[in-house]
């Protein structure tokens, strides 16, 4: 509440497994270091539904753990969600995403890539962390204005679920 937007890469710890029954997608939070503010849980939840049935894949037989290798950390906002949720995909169709590509933004309800803040600041954190690849929403946030892409960094504008999954993995969609 009341904080400022900010750009910073961090790395959180997804784990995948795929279940024999189909008791529905189970996602939880790991406590113990990092913690998720309740809205970036109902929002990476929600984002992995999203992707998922955007993607034409169930995630009923899901179970998703997500932690957060930061002590005292907290983190806010929605930004994570698509990353969170396409890398969860990924995971399920057996995909890795090369460690140097990255995405900010949500998933919406229709399948597209939702609008974050502070995109120009997360552009100059994924380029301080060495990310050759960054999505952003095709749909920008007027407040941000203009940013200038850094020296050999690829600023890739996306805005269906689909065109996300492909620029990050580099693999057409296959149900």
């Amino acid at each position: 509440i009341g904080a400022r937007p900010t750009g910073e890469v961090v790395y959180l710890i997804v784990s995948f497994e795929e279940r024999t029954d189909h008791g529905g997608l189970a996602v939880h939070f790991k406590r113990g270091q990092g913690r998720f503010s309740p809205m970036v849980q109902t929002s990476v939840q929600e984002g992995i539904y999203r992707a998922a049935y955007a993607l034409g894949v169930s995630p009923d037989s899901w179970t998703v753990i997500v932690s957060l290798p930061y002590p005292g950390l907290t983190l806010y906002g929605r930004s994570c969600s698509a990353m969170v949720a396409l890398t969860v995909v990924a995971l399920a169709k057996g995909v890795i995403i090369p460690p140097d590509r990255v995405i900010t933004g949500t998933v919406t309800p229709d399948g597209h890539i939702g609008m974050v803040g502070a995109v120009p600041l997360k552009v100059a954190a994924a380029y301080e962390a060495h990310m050759r690849r960054v999505l952003v929403p095709e749909e920008q946030n007027e407040e941000d204005g203009d940013f200038e892409t850094p020296f050999l960094m690829q600023i890739s504008p996306v805005g269906m679920v689909f065109q996300a999954y492909q620029a990050l993995t580099d693999f057409p969609i296959t149900p």
